[in-house]
């Protein structure tokens, strides 16, 4: 979804979007129901958390401190490009600040911090931003509460709206 912005090398040599620390525990993705059954019948062990009408996997912390996402492999995320949304969209964020929703952008991310903000919000302007409210609309848990790290690059509706109208 990002790679005329974010090449599968660059991803493939960080990795930090699929490795957490208990303060960060919040990013960890959501998935319908749908998806997390199928991701239960690819891997029976998996464990999720109920998140609303989501769930969340289910990860335990290493002797670093570290949660590691399940799905990720030595080679990459083992589900490809079937990925959750969450994870397709990253270090892209939905988020809820005072009522409205606002897409930020995580600085976290080092090939995205070294790109102009102009640029990634050019991305979102070009039809990105409509397809990530639209995909938040199919899955209303996604929506974090806003986190100052996140520099907002696009203001959407208000919630009322998005949970009222289309």
């Amino acid at each position: 979804m990002l790679k005329n912005i974010l090449s599968p090398a660059d991803c493939a040599d960080c990795l930090i979007c699929c490795v957490f620390d208990r303060y960060d525990l919040w990013e960890t993705p959501t998935v319908p129901a749908e998806m997390k059954d199928a991701l239960s019948e690819l891997d029976p062990s998996l464990e999720f958390i109920s998140k609303g009408n989501s769930f969340r996997f289910r990860m335990e912390e290493d002797e670093d401190g570290l949660y590691y996402c399940p799905m990720l492999t030595e080679t990459g995320c083992k589900l490809g490009d079937s990925k959750p949304v969450e994870c397709r969209i990253w270090p892209y964020r939905v988020m809820e600040l005072r009522g409205q929703l606002v897409i930020g952008v995580a600085s976290i991310c080092p090939t995205m911090y070294n790109k102009p903000l102009r640029l990634l919000k050019e991305e979102l302007d070009n039809g990105l931003a409509d397809i990530i409210f639209a995909e938040a609309k199919k899955c209303p848990d996604m929506i974090k509460d806003y986190s100052e790290s996140y520099p907002i690059l696009k203001i959407g509706m208000t919630v009322s709206e998005f949970l009222g109208g289309e």
